[in-house]
């Protein structure tokens, strides 16, 4: 119902967005579309090795003298050790083949990593057991070598797995936008590729459709749903020479628009450069097991060299001192260092699902622990998202509350206003008979009027009331951030309905948590300086920022974070997304945009701020877990690795390749044990 504008002028007015103000910045497509299809491929790759590995590394473990040993059996094949050499041969060089050019990128670039580690102990271990085979006296490490490999490589696809999905952000905020749009050329009308449009076409947009570009409208009038796009949780009102989003959806009326800005120079696409900027700049953060790797590395590289050195200096055998610098270098890699992060992470997402999160990715959700400052996007986030009833009221005995809202619905029925739609779902929810009309009118500007049931009923604005000398009521505006719509009949004011968007109930209790953990709480909207004060003053915020542009939310997080802040950001819409990726820790509500969602490091499964709390509990009991699990993983080289080295030689004590494998082995049992009591851990929340 296009005429139906009786409602507070102030509420309607929608903060325009001029984007032909907006810095042109050249720049291609951007690279996370690309990146997400090979993240793909690279989970499926490290699974297809992984499984592949496993079933050859079963006959190597069966076969090998080693573990035949530790299990009292006697069972060789002829010509066992070529057997388990060509086994373990395809194994190294293919199963472990993402390790070693992993190795080859990290010298290239970083330097000494995870993967040189892995590299170093794998190789080692394989050419030494080659060397064995043919000729070289000592024992094997093939099994060692296997189980290696096929450790490291279920502990990088839990790894990868857990984050999949990160770059899925672009390619949902391109989806936004339609594939055609409705060329208008003169008379007729042509679709075309979205890629064909040019500055100043014409197009036609059908009711429900998504605008397809930035333009400026030339005919018509409608209400158009931008939530996704800019946050306003109502749907905006554009008339001509308004101007339209691409990405937002057309109400129930046709629009002419000529296009303004398309492909890079839109909207949509200077979100996504802004999306795409902010998650690269975070990929470059260094993970704790990459760091204990390198340490471990040069450690084993250093001692390896120096106990051969020294073996070969005290007169013993090359072979002998060969094989005390592979014992050493071999059990600087412990399994367990593979499955300490990778096991934490994959428990620790699956037991936050259940209690409200989900993790996206990992390295953001072990550092909110360190969070000092909160920004909330309000709309959907701290509110419902909902424009909805929030009191009715009579004023005349005569009519009671119930009768008050009926009368009215009957005007609001077939309206697609948001405070229409907001009546009649309250009418709805109460089960309310909504009676017919006649005679419907709409007063311009300021509301409508029909006859029900006999009476003469309008559903009018304040305005209305001033310009007819009506009295207000003292109590009508309870709270600046309602709108307050007025119900007379036959010319008598009987009552009053006030609409907002709803601040949920679990907000005020999560900012309660918040403080008490010294953290600060601040919201940024895109609603009038009006709405935000009055949700910030009720919340008791510590700060709040009104009538934001996207950009803008990406700028609060900038200086937050420049005054020293550890910031995470919770929002729901496509206009939170930038800021969602700056943030150190992005929080999308389940409730919101896919695109927030993919944009975000965390999601709320059930919209339920207190969950950002249970979040930062969570990353703690995580962060804590992580850290003794390295402990556990690596610590045991501080007596292991010594004496592999020998200095407890003329104690007549020398850790050997068996015995360093069951050190190995208990490592890896009590690392996995670890990382199962976390459940118990979050559980308590």
């Amino acid at each position: 119902m296009e005429n139906h504008e009786h409602h507070n002028q102030e509420e309607m007015n929608h903060s325009k967005m001029d984007h032909s103000k907006m810095k042109h910045e050249d720049g291609n497509a951007p690279m996370g579309m690309a990146g997400h299809d090979h993240h793909k491929m690279m989970v499926k790759d490290f699974r297809k090795r992984f499984w592949v590995t496993t079933v050859i590394s079963i006959p190597i473990l069966f076969f090998s003298p080693m573990i035949q040993g530790f299990f009292g059996y006697d069972y060789l094949l002829p010509g066992n050790p070529y057997y388990l050499f060509a086994l373990s041969s395809f194994v190294y060089f293919w199963g472990a083949w993402p390790f070693l050019k992993g190795f080859y990128g990290e010298m290239k670039t970083k330097g000494a990593g995870m993967m040189t580690l892995i590299s170093m102990a794998i190789s080692v271990a394989y050419f030494y057991s080659t060397a064995t085979v043919f000729g070289l006296k000592g024992e094997d490490f093939f099994w060692e070598l296997s189980t290696l490999i096929v450790i490291m490589l279920l502990g990088h696809w839990l790894e990868m797995k857990s984050v999949l999905g990160a770059s899925k952000a672009l390619q949902l905020l391109v989806s936004m936008l339609p594939s055609e749009a409705h060329k208008v050329i003169g008379d007729t009308i042509e679709d075309v590729k979205l890629d064909d449009l040019i500055k100043n076409d014409i197009i036609l947009i059908k009711p429900g459709e998504k605008v397809p570009a930035d333009g400026v409208i030339t005919e018509g009038s409608s209400y158009l749903n931008e939530s996704m796009l800019t946050g306003e949780s109502k749907p905006v009102k554009k008339e001509l020479d308004d101007k339209v989003i691409g990405g937002s959806i057309n109400g129930n009326s046709t629009l002419k628009v000529k296009v303004v800005h398309t492909g890079k120079d839109s909207y949509l696409n200077k979100v996504i450069k802004m999306v795409d900027e902010a998650q690269r700049t975070k990929s470059k953060m260094q993970n704790l097991s990459d760091k204990a790797a390198k340490w471990l590395t040069y450690i084993a590289l250093t001692i390896g060299f120096v106990t051969l050195t020294i073996w070969l200096v005290l007169g013993f055998p090359f072979v002998y001192a060969l094989e005390r610098m592979v014992t050493v270098m071999v059990i600087a890699c412990p399994h367990a260092l593979g499955l300490a992060i990778p096991l934490v992470v994959a428990i620790s997402t699956a037991v936050s699902a259940q209690n409200g999160l989900l993790i996206r990715n990992r390295t953001a959700f072990e550092e909110s622990r360190k969070i000092s400052a909160i920004l909330f996007d309000k709309t959907g986030t701290l509110t419902k998202g909902d424009f909805g009833v929030t009191r009715i009221e009579s004023v005349d005995d005569a009519y009671s509350v119930n009768e008050v809202l009926r009368l009215s619905s009957a005007l609001e029925q077939s309206s697609e206003h948001p405070i229409a739609v907001g009546i009649i779902k309250k009418v709805k929810e109460d089960n309310i008979t909504i009676p017919n009309l006649v005679n419907f009118n709409a007063i311009t500007g300021k509301g409508v009027e029909a006859n029900v049931e006999g009476k003469n009923v309008k559903v009018v604005s304040p305005g209305y009331l001033r310009d007819e000398k009506i009295t207000i009521p003292e109590d009508a505006y309870s709270d600046a951030a309602e709108t307050v719509v007025f119900v007379l009949i036959d010319g008598q004011l009987v009552g009053y309905i006030a609409l907002a968007d709803e601040i949920r109930t679990e907000s005020a209790e999560a900012i309660k948590v918040f403080k008490k953990n010294n953290i600060k709480v601040y919201m940024a909207t895109g609603d009038n300086e009006k709405t935000a004060k009055a949700v910030s003053d009720k919340l008791g915020l510590d700060g709040y920022f009104a009538e934001v542009l996207p950009h803008q939310k990406v700028e609060i997080v900038k200086d937050l974070q420049n005054k020293g802040e550890f910031v995470a950001m919770t929002g729901d819409g496509v206009n939170d997304a930038p800021a969602l990726a700056q943030a150190n820790v992005g929080v999308a509500v389940g409730s919101g945009s896919d695109i927030a969602a993919e944009t975000a490091d965390i999601i709320l499964v059930n919209s339920n701020p207190q969950d950002i709390a249970n979040l930062i509990l969570f990353g703690k009991a995580t962060y804590g877990k992580m850290i003794q699990n390295l402990i556990w993983a690596t610590g045991y080289n501080i007596i292991a690795i010594p004496l592999a080295a020998g200095v407890l030689y003329s104690s007549g004590i020398v850790l050997g390749p068996a015995v360093a494998a069951v050190f190995m082995s208990l490592s890896t049992i009590i690392v996995a044990i670890n990382a199962q009591l976390l459940k118990k851990k979050i559980g308590k929340k």
